[in-house]
């Protein structure tokens, strides 16, 4: 297992989202939440189209194996036969005590048996945690540390990794260039593996907003307020057709709901979700969780050009969306997140 360490905690700077900076951010959903009712959703979707498999698992002890490759039977990943698949969890800082805040260890461990099964020829794990400048806290402190020695899995720390420098192929946001770790621009198989929760600011965190641990911490910082103050929403399909991950396994047997995306509570889903298309696996994600995909501005943003929102233009695999709803607290400046939408207090919320 190999990791690049450093002895220091990263910064972790609290803000509150003053009302002028939250309408300011969130305008572009709020447009894009009136257009579906005057334009064909499908229409909004460019003609994209995708299959999303949903999974029951009723817990993190047994049967995940079988779970995953069901999943895959269902919506297959790329070829990895001889391959480096590397797996992309959320490690976003050292889980406080009963709240699910990252990527569970035995979801990683099944999914990397799984392409081994497949003939992957190697299986890396590899994250940035935000919030923390030695990645192995989180490794041990989340108990990834024992997964990893027990399936011969190597861990890389993203954000001290060597830094790869790629023309911003989005341009969503001003940036002209990103900056990210070698390990995951580099691997022939890059998979988003988040944990299904809410985000105080982004409304929701999920496969496409998971690669924002891809970027460079030596270059932006910890906790890459760079993007999540000036460009929070911009930045996540600007990030993705950067470098565009090419399968999601979202870990939604137990979620985190309310103040996430570190401080919520725990929710039960008892469910997987995947895809190959990682727009339509978070717009699944979000309907799940009692959220409007087109409400997210970053969902929209990527509408289109990354996958499709609509329900038309998503096939369901596996369980029904309805059959493992749950609908996820959110704090109150996110009320119009809702389907059909609402109103709420904006000036709360503390940010990361």
């Amino acid at each position: 297992m190999r990791v690049q360490r450093s002895g220091h905690r990263a910064p972790f700077r609290y803000g509150v989202l003053s009302r002028r900076e939250f309408v300011k951010a969130a305008a572009t959903a709020g447009a894009a939440a009136m257009l579906p009712s005057c334009v064909s959703p499908s229409l909004l979707d460019g003609g994209l189209t995708a299959e999303v498999a949903i999974l029951e698992a009723a817990g993190y002890d047994d049967g995940l194996l079988e779970v995953i490759e069901s999943g895959f039977e269902l919506v297959p990943p790329p070829d990895v036969t001889g391959k480096r698949v590397v797996l992309k969890p959320n490690l976003v800082d050292l889980p406080l005590d009963d709240k699910p805040s990252v990527t569970n260890p035995a979801v990683i461990a099944a999914a990397a048996e799984a392409f081994r099964r497949r003939g992957a020829g190697e299986v890396i794990v590899a994250d940035g945690p935000a919030l923390r400048r030695d990645a192995m806290e989180v490794v041990d402190g989340s108990g990834l540390a024992t997964v990893l020695r027990e399936h011969d899995l190597e861990f890389v720390d993203l954000s001290t990794d060597t830094v790869v420098r790629l023309p911003n192929a989005g341009g969503v946001s001003p940036d002209s260039h990103l900056f990210f770790g070698q390990t995951a621009v580099t691997a022939d198989v890059l998979v988003s593996m988040p944990k299904m929760k809410t985000h105080h600011w982004a409304g929701a965190s999920l496969s496409l907003k998971n690669m924002y641990g891809a970027v460079s911490g030596v270059v932006y910082g910890w906790p890459r307020n760079r993007f999540h103050l000036q460009q929070l929403h911009p930045a996540v399909p600007d990030f993705n057709l950067t470098l565009a991950p090419d399968y999601a396994i979202v870990d939604g047997v137990v979620g985190l709901q309310g103040d996430g995306p570190i401080l919520g509570e725990p929710i039960d889903v008892g469910a997987i979700v995947m895809g190959d298309n990682l727009t339509a696996v978070d717009a699944t994600c979000a309907r799940i969780m009692n959220l409007d995909p087109y409400r997210i501005a970053y969902l929209f943003f990527a509408l289109a050009r990354l996958g499709p929102l609509s329900e038309a233009g998503i096939t369901q695999r596996g369980v029904s969306i309805d059959t493992v709803a749950t609908s996820f607290d959110i704090l109150p400046h996110l009320a119009a997140l809702r389907p059909g939408g609402g109103t709420g207090d904006t000036d709360v919320g503390t940010v990361i």
